[in-house]
């Protein structure tokens, strides 16, 4: 009986131990609270997209391929508004929840786009988009009340249709991904008081801390380092009301994504408690994050094997082998994943440095905002190139590289100025061009680059015109993307050895898909080419380059810059190109616009057609514009152009009236009777 008693002692025991090994795992303590000390054995998670638990324990919600997603819900409904049949009128509960995460990105310093703990009516969120959107909305959902979902994202893209603060921030939002409250990473030092920044795609561990006060409707996050005591001054703190926001049916759990650049979210533990704070988490059990690269086996191995060596003769060996390494990993560059995808060769910066003569002064084109450009040969091939060394000093130029290399890399156009590759030695970011041996149109212009350039005549200003026109076409309209180039300039149209026109600089362009819209706020370009509505909502789009192409066109007409500080007196006024052609359209003068330079060497027929069509493309209402493949048209003579009526009012004028709602039916007319003809301006008046 006594051995009996004994066994049941026993067998209770073993059981009881097999319980509290389940809930180190998976939490315990009702259905209001679990903890999850690393996720080995948690099978009843669920897990959709690219989210999976790794042998080694981790969750991780993201596998480092682009464009991709991953969710991961704990599997039990939480009672956030208490039970019963009045739970869906009563006011959300207090709650807590702690997690543990890494963001360990493919390019250092370079990860995106981010994670985020979800509170959700749903565990299901296969309709939320990757790439900016997170992973648990969509540009449908976003911003609706019918989503239900409160999350803490931590952002390492910034976005600015969502108003994002930088590039690496936490918000706390509310059915939207335009936060209620955001703030730059990092934690408040409670010894100091002093900020002290977190960078999120450092690839390290970070703790988290998420506090929702039902009394007094807010929520407090925080973060610090892992094995950093909770710091008593959350980072962001945020009025929310969540009794209108979440339902009585909720589940807690992550969500991630990934855009082109590749990365892996991963959370290595988490708790959540409601009415009390967060259970602690195992920091002892916690896996580790992935991030030991193949450099640091090698160093480890060396590490080991060199107290082997011992003597004269080991030391020596050591020294040759050190100088042998130091000579052949001079010329040592970076690959990363990223560039699989893009289509431009890879260059080595030997092969650059000695096209370039090693980047002396006597090479050096010219310099601009991304950096200086020399010229140079390829060894192996005697091709001539232009190589820009990308100014890079914070990360904001890696960014332009890879815009760049990504969009130019893979554009094959005759009016497109061809990438022939690209190269990165530590800290040297290198794009090698088709060099173009005449220049920039402006320094033909204007007399740049040392002042002898022969200006243009008539019938070659009118080739690059519809060369540009061309070029601009296939971005807009005939490659697999829309390309915005968003910086067309008479500085940024290079011609070739026949005087052809090749459109070059696609630092700031950017791609998006056709039927889509291109969600930038931010203005790029250069100030006499950018187009009202860029100015006033910074949205770039097609349009906004036809304007750009449309005070191209006027200054090549005319030899004068799309905007001048002119002399008034003893005052100074600045002069808008736009508007003094308008005005003398206007007043029948048009002929007094034409550039001194190619006086009586133009074709009267083909100068006021490029007029009328740099008129219409400059015009300050979007909606009058005509696209780059109706351009073309015009210029080949193939449509009618439309005329712009006479009208008091000047192009800069209608820019403003435009945000008045001022309707552009009255500026366009179909009757050729109210319009002036610009022939016979050209000609000298009637």
């Amino acid at each position: 009986m006594l051995e009996a008693s004994c066994v049941c002692v026993l067998l209770l025991l073993f059981f009881w131990g097999l319980l509290l090994a389940a809930v180190a795992v998976s939490g315990g303590g009702g259905d209001d609270k679990f903890v999850y000390s690393g996720f080995a054995g948690a099978t009843n998670l669920t897990l959709h997209g690219a989210a999976m638990v790794t042998p080694g324990g981790l969750l991780q919600l993201t596998d480092g391929a682009a464009v991709s997603k991953g969710h991961a819900f704990h599997p039990t409904l939480l009672h956030l508004r208490g039970g019963g049949k009045e739970a869906a009128a009563a006011a959300v509960r207090s709650f807590s929840a702690s997690f543990v995460f890494g963001i360990v990105p493919v390019a250092p310093g370079m990860g995106g786009h981010g994670l985020a703990l979800v509170v959700a009516p749903s565990r299901d969120l296969s309709t939320g988009t990757a790439s900016s959107y997170l992973g648990f909305l969509n540009s449908t959902s976003n911003g609706s009340a019918r989503s239900h979902i409160v999350a803490v994202e931590l952002d390492t893209i910034q976005s600015p249709e969502f108003q994002d603060m930088d590039d690496n921030h936490v918000g706390v939002d509310v059915n939207s991904l335009v936060s209620v409250n955001s703030s730059t990473a990092g934690y408040y030092d409670d010894r100091t008081g002093e900020f002290r920044n977190l960078i999120l795609v450092s690839g390290e561990a970070t703790q988290a801390w998420v506090d929702y006060d039902g009394e007094a409707k807010r929520i407090d996050v925080t973060l610090a380092p892992v094995g950093t005591k909770k710091p008593r001054k959350p980072l962001v703190s945020a009025s929310a009301d969540l009794s209108t926001v979440i339902t009585d049916v909720s589940y807690v759990g992550f969500s991630a994504a990934t855009g082109k650049l590749r990365t892996r979210h991963y959370v290595l533990g988490c708790s959540f408690a409601v009415d009390e704070p967060a259970p602690a988490i195992d920091m002892a059990r916690l896996p580790g994050l992935p991030h030991a690269s193949s450099k640091s086996k090698l160093k480890a191995a060396l590490a080991m094997a060199l107290p082997l060596v011992a003597g004269v003769v080991a030391v020596a060996t050591v020294a040759c082998v050190l100088l042998l390494v130091r000579r052949r990993y001079r010329y040592v560059e970076l690959r990363e994943d990223w560039e699989i995808e893009f289509g431009a060769q890879r260059l080595s910066y030997k092969e650059l440095s000695r096209a370039t003569d090693g980047f002396k002064k006597k090479n050096l084109l010219g310099t601009g905002g991304f950096g200086a450009v020399f010229k140079g040969v390829l060894p192996t091939s005697g091709t001539e190139v232009a190589v820009k060394r990308v100014a890079h000093g914070s990360r904001q130029g890696m960014k332009e590289f890879v815009a760049e290399v990504a969009t130019i890399g893979r554009l094959r156009h005759r009016n497109l100025v061809q990438l022939l590759g690209y190269c990165r030695l530590k800290d040297e970011l290198l794009l090698a061009y088709d060099y173009m041996p005449n220049g920039s149109v402006e320094s033909h212009l204007y007399g740049g680059g040392g002042g002898g350039k022969p200006a243009l005549s008539w019938a070659q200003r009118f080739r690059i015109i519809k060369g540009v026109a061309s070029g601009l076409l296939y971005l807009h309209e005939e490659w697999e993307q829309v390309v915005v180039h968003r910086d067309v300039k008479a500085s940024n149209i290079l011609l070739d050895g026949e005087m052809n026109a090749r459109l070059g600089d696609f630092g700031l362009a950017r791609l998006h898909d056709r039927g889509a819209e291109l969600h930038t706020t931010v203005v790029a370009g250069t100030f006499g080419y950018i187009a009202p509505e860029l100015a006033l909502t910074g949205r770039a789009s097609p349009l906004t380059d036809v304007f750009a192409f449309g005070a191209f066109l006027l200054e090549v007409a005319t030899g004068r810059r799309p905007v001048e500080e002119a002399m008034d007196g003893s005052s100074s006024r600045r002069f808008m190109l736009v508007d003094w052609v308008f005005e003398h359209w206007r007043n029948e003068s048009l002929a007094e616009v034409v550039d001194p330079r190619i006086q009586g060497d133009y074709d009267v027929g083909e100068l006021s057609l490029a007029l009328r069509v740099g008129l219409l493309c400059s015009h300050p209402l979007a909606s009058v514009r005509p696209g780059m493949r109706q351009v073309m048209q015009y210029l080949a003579g193939d449509a009618p152009l439309p005329e712009l009526a006479p009208t008091t009012q000047g192009m800069s004028m209608l820019s403003l009236l435009q945000n008045q709602g001022f309707d552009s039916s009255v500026v366009m007319v179909s009757s050729s009777s109210s319009s002036v003809s610009l022939d016979t301006c050209l000609s000298g008046g009637r």
